[in-house]
């Protein structure tokens, strides 16, 4: 008997059996943004650390030579409507783009889908824990940094004006930065999703997002160095499937079988149709159970 397999690849659909409940999920989810935006608040209140916090962050900026986040600034000040709408980037695309980017891993690449999530919540709970230990005021309210706040000054502001009341947001939690940490976890996580040439291009989410966030004066660039640090920590620890399946891509073995021919012989092969560099017509023989005694059809000179 020989058996043909077809196999597809990794990417063309999702396995359905690793997709997990929806309710659950969401629950979960929402859950752990409930958590971290109290966690939030309960490390509010913290003024004269976070300003402490501050200039000491600023003095180690300047030793380390890095460049001023006023020079940032002051490219997009000189456009009213550049600087609104990098406003606009810093309050409305944080947590949508993450949102989407977790609805669409779930739906078409469950596999990444509960990695991501699970790097995600890791990075975020780590992020709460140096939040409540490293109160840090952002430079808009540092007077040494002498910054404009955009948000403030041409809107759209997610804060409120005066900080310490704020009921809405704890504003001395700058270090590290989420909008940034997100954002490459975002495009970490298409990148090794996808397939396309243009993949790459998901890394301007991360790109225009440092540049927002340091433009507004809304965070330094050691909340971004310290929240990719920590990202790539836990990317470490909670690896992303993307090596496997580009392992079984390049071997021909797919996870999923189209379909199988019988034709009463007995021998069994798999022929392996992956995306690229594997001929089409290559037979791999498959693997006969342990009891079975597999014999090499009779030689019958046939077509001689």
């Amino acid at each position: 008997m020989t058996t043909y397999a077809r196999t597809e690849p990794t990417d063309q659909e999702p396995d359905i059996r690793a997709r997990p409940p929806l309710v659950r999920e969401f629950l979960l989810v929402a859950g752990l943004f409930l958590a971290y935006k109290l966690g939030r608040r309960a490390a509010n209140g913290h003024v004269e650390e976070a300003f402490r916090n501050a200039g000491n962050v600023w003095d180690l900026e300047r030793a380390l030579h890095l460049p001023g986040e006023g020079a940032v600034q002051g490219l997009l000040l000189h456009s009213q409507p550049l600087i609104q709408a990098a406003n606009t980037y810093y309050a409305a695309v944080h947590f949508p783009a993450t949102a989407l980017f977790l609805a669409w891993l779930y739906w078409r690449r469950p596999l990444h889908y509960l990695r991501s999530r699970r790097v995600l919540a890791v990075l975020t709970g780590g992020a709460l824990v140096l939040h409540l230990v490293f109160p840090l005021a952002p430079p808009r309210m540092l007077p040494a940094a002498g910054l404009v706040d955009t948000g403030q000054v041409y809107g759209p502001t997610v804060y409120g004006a005066t900080p310490a009341t704020d009921t809405m947001a704890n504003q001395f939690a700058a270090m590290p930065s989420l909008h940034v940490g997100w954002a490459v976890m975002v495009a970490v996580g298409l990148i090794a999703a996808t397939r396309s040439r243009w993949r790459w291009l998901w890394l301007l989410h991360p790109a225009i997002t440092l540049l927002v966030v340091v433009a507004t004066a809304n965070h330094y660039w050691l909340d971004a160095i310290v929240v990719v640090a920590m990202l790539a920590v836990a990317l470490a620890a909670l690896r992303m499937p993307g090596n496997r399946m580009d392992a079984d891509a390049r071997t021909g073995v797919s996870a999923r079988t189209d379909a199988m021919l019988t034709d009463g012989g007995s021998r069994t092969y798999v022929a392996a149709s992956p995306p690229a560099r594997i001929p089409a017509d290559i037979v791999v023989p498959a693997q006969a159970p342990a009891e079975a005694h597999v014999r090499a059809p009779a030689d019958t000179g046939a077509g001689r």
